[in-house]
């Protein structure tokens, strides 16, 4: 009975994946990815050439093209780029078959542990995302590009790069969603 209140059917569809059905996926995506373009999956690579791109009619294309990262990641419509954006129309496409699609401005999680400040809730997601995305590119690589793709491949970065993550996980969300003393 527990489980049935966690999962919400819509018109016979389960509104949330199975994690082993969504590894297997994520897993034959990877060997796919692997054999038809011969690198591994990963985002931020492709984000951060668009975000040069982006900034070079603000800052200059001269300051864009003198940038170390920018000048070896420029913006082009490659495989990390249509990746990227299949992957949010995947997520999209997604959401509206397991009728889930919703706009949040905040999540339930965020509003019953921080209260309702939109100021404060999207404070914390641009500085936590521009955290993430700094170190993902010190990293050499996001979650799936150093996690999955190099963990697939058993690569000692990969394996590292998940037990970091996944320790760091759990220290952030016992520092954040520790119960109160009242």
């Amino acid at each position: 009975m527990a489980m049935q209140s966690q999962t919400r059917v819509a018109s016979g569809l389960s509104s949330r994946w199975t994690p082993y059905l969504a590894g297997v996926g994520i897993g034959v995506l990877s060997w796919i990815v692997f054999v038809v373009v011969a690198n591994p999956i990963g985002i931020t690579t492709s984000i951060g050439q668009i975000a040069g791109g982006v900034m070079s009619p603000i800052i200059g294309p001269e300051a864009v093209s003198t940038n170390a990262y920018w000048k070896t990641n420029v913006m082009k419509l490659d495989y990390g780029t249509l990746f990227l954006i299949g992957t949010f129309f995947g997520a999209l496409a997604s959401s509206l078959i397991s009728r889930t699609f919703a706009i949040e401005t905040i999540p339930s999680v965020w509003l019953e542990r921080f209260g309702p400040s939109k100021a404060k809730r999207y404070t914390a997601a641009i500085v936590g995302g521009a955290l993430a995305m700094y170190g993902a590119r010190m990293a050499g690589g996001c979650t799936s590009g150093n996690g999955i793709s190099q963990g697939l491949q058993l690569a000692v970065v990969g394996w590292t790069f998940l037990m970091v993550m996944f320790t760091s996980g759990l220290i952030t969300a016992a520092i954040m969603f520790r119960t109160r003393q009242t």
